[in-house]
């Protein structure tokens, strides 16, 4: 039996039909991801099946008891309590770290967060990971999440997906990231049109049903067709990591792809990049940059060259933004310098939605900027054209830009940009906000456009899909390239990770930790002084030889954990792709650090009677 069910459901806004007459259901341990563009009824979609909306006509029935988490866009924190009271319950640091499930999701997703803030300073990503924790830290048979990786950087989005994967719980997911689809869903729903398709498998096997779908209809939509086609080449050919667990037929896949060309052309592309650019693009000599007291490089040098297509990825708080500002010049060096070359012309489009001319319209404000442009084919694209590409098509054309959404706006910033024609791009987590259509025709736009681009964000799908090489910011003061990409960045990050989690507070009993931030210590370390009131046994004494034969029986212990977690943990750089083994591993890891914690706390009482 399903835990959800939809029969025949109907839900419209105003005049326009959002779901008409769907029937569908999720059943027990599902993995189900939603797709579709902005508007589409996603959202809706997820308030039906959780009953926060009532349908207009059909029947929703959910199992008896069920217990339903749902993460919304928004949230439901009160900004007058601490981030202690409203995610954790008030529970004292001993209570929540003692659990090593709940010490794994806090110290992932909350770091960097103080526990005693008040909920009322916090940014809006951090309030996202703290509804997303407050969540995770439940017990529920389906979990339906939001966007759940907005404001995640790369390695947190790599553990949700593990963890996910991990849980017993179903899961209703609506997400743009491709990456997170594929590493966690064995469904994908496309809400379109008022229907929903159902396709079994990720991203990748919804890609090549699709596009098998149109080809067999012979839609006349050739345009996007040929993107889907595109798209497929490039899972098939240029993202092996996305081709070991295929859910479709592989001679399918070739045969439909056989006379599609690689995404773009790096060579001729190169080449008219350094026509437009010369040799010299970007240089950074012996920098170093702060932001504030916090040095984020050190002695650093960087060359960009002509065509470069460079990837940034980093930790929340590494300094990708900053170092952006540093490329464009917005923010100096305290030592070293910047060197922009003669024929630059640099556009940077930051994360802010607040420079749009709240008055002007859509197609006037594109047209004053350019209103016929060239592609690398040399075919002339008209405003027009330009905007329906990007999802402006109707009264969308004449809209006042102060009445766009967050995705609207955020389409029409990449626009404005790229019809100045910039040969330099510097682009800041440029998928928020962004449908996974649209995702896919900037991805195109950018395959036929011959300049230096530099991207941050944590869409991974999206930085191996539109960049050449991948740098990063490992908190050395340095931008390290990396040749294996976000792989070899989160086997790098890996080590930090476990010592981020090892850790963490094992305290046999209450005690207070520094006020307002995550414990980093435990409150007792062998050979620290016993806690008041635990009894000091008599050296020679029975209990004395029983307390030291307790350690040392534990020590082997632990040795003997230690060794397995190095293989499991070397089996995880091994399997980087293969996400139901990985998610084995990651549940015996999870069973040992349980098992590791309990002896540890065991030998701490043991050395207090010793010591």
């Amino acid at each position: 039996m399903n835990l959800v069910n939809l029969e025949s459901v109907s839900k419209s806004y105003g005049i326009r039909p959002l779901l008409s007459d769907v029937s569908l259901g999720v059943a027990a341990g599902q993995r189900i991801g939603i797709v579709g563009r902005n508007g589409d009824g996603k959202t809706t979609l997820l308030e039906v099946l959780t009953g926060v909306e009532e349908p207009d006509s059909g029947r929703v029935s959910r199992q008896r008891g069920l217990l339903i988490g749902y993460l919304r866009q928004g949230d439901d924190l009160v900004d007058t309590h601490t981030v202690r009271e409203a995610v954790l319950g008030g529970r004292d640091d001993h209570e929540w770290a003692a659990d090593p499930r709940l010490r794994e999701i806090v110290s992932v997703l909350l770091a960097g967060v103080e526990l005693d803030r008040a909920v009322a300073g916090l940014s809006g990503g951090e309030r996202r990971r703290c509804a997303l924790v407050e969540l995770l830290l439940g017990e529920h048979d389906l979990l339906v999440l939001d966007e759940p990786t907005n404001h995640l950087d790369v390695e947190a989005v790599a553990w949700l997906a593990a963890h996910l994967a991990a849980r017993p719980s179903a899961l209703v997911v609506v997400t743009h990231d491709r990456w997170f689809l594929d590493a966690v869903c064995q469904w994908t729903w496309e809400v379109h049109d008022g229907v929903v398709d159902a396709y079994e498998g990720g991203y990748a096997a919804f890609v090549l049903a699709k596009a098998e779908r149109s080809r067999q209809a012979a839609a006349s939509e050739v345009r996007r067709q040929n993107l889907v086609r595109k798209e497929l080449a490039w899972l098939r050919r240029g993202a092996p990591a996305r081709t070991s667990k295929p859910r479709f037929r592989v001679e399918a896949a070739n045969q439909l792809i056989e006379d599609v060309p690689p995404p773009r052309d790096r060579l001729e592309l190169s080449r008219m990049a350094t026509q437009r650019l010369g040799k010299d693009v970007i240089d950074v000599e012996d920098v170093d940059l702060f932001r504030g007291p916090r040095q984020l490089l050190s002695h650093a040098t960087w060359r960009i060259g002509p065509g470069d297509r460079i990837g940034i990825v980093g930790v929340n708080g590494a300094g990708k933004s900053s170092v952006l500002s540093l490329l464009d010049g917005s923010l100096p060096p305290s030592a070293g310098r910047v060197k922009h070359g003669r024929t630059v012309s640099l556009q940077h489009l930051t994360q802010q939605l607040d420079d749009l001319p709240a008055d002007g319209r859509v197609l006037e404000t594109v047209e004053s900027i350019r209103r016929v442009t060239k592609t690398l084919s040399g075919q002339e694209l008209t405003a027009t054209s330009l905007l329906e590409r990007f999802g402006f098509t109707g009264d969308r054309l004449t809209a006042r830009l102060g009445d766009l959404s967050g995705g609207e706006r955020r389409r029409f910033q990449l626009l404005r940009i790229l019809l100045t024609e910039p040969n330099v791009l510097l682009l800041d987590e440029p998928t928020n906000d962004l449908d996974i259509e649209t995702l896919t025709v900037l991805e195109d736009f950018l395959d036929s456009w011959p300049g230096t681009l530099i991207v941050v964000s944590h869409d991974r799908y999206f930085l191996e899909r539109v960049t050449d090489s991948v740098w990063a910011l490992l908190g050395d003061g340095q931008i390290s390239m990396l040749p294996r990409a976000v792989d070899e960045y989160l086997e790098r990050r890996l080590p930090a990770a476990v010592e981020s989690r090892v850790v963490a507070p094992r305290v046999p009993g209450p005690g207070p930790s520094s006020p307002g931030s995550l414990p980093s210590e435990p409150e007792s370390q062998p050979g620290s002084q016993p806690a008041p009131g635990v009894p000091k046994a008599k050296a020679g004494s029975a209990e004395e030889r029983a307390a030291r034969k307790t350690m040392a029986r534990i020590d082997k212990q632990l040795e003997r954990i230690g060794a397995r977690e190095a293989e499991l943990n070397q089996q995880v750089l091994d399997n980087p792709t293969d996400y139901e083994r990985l998610a084995e591993l990651g549940a015996e890891l999870s069973a040992l650090a349980a098992e590791r914690d309990e002896l540890e706390l065991e030998w701490l009482e043991a050395a207090e009677v010793v010591e």
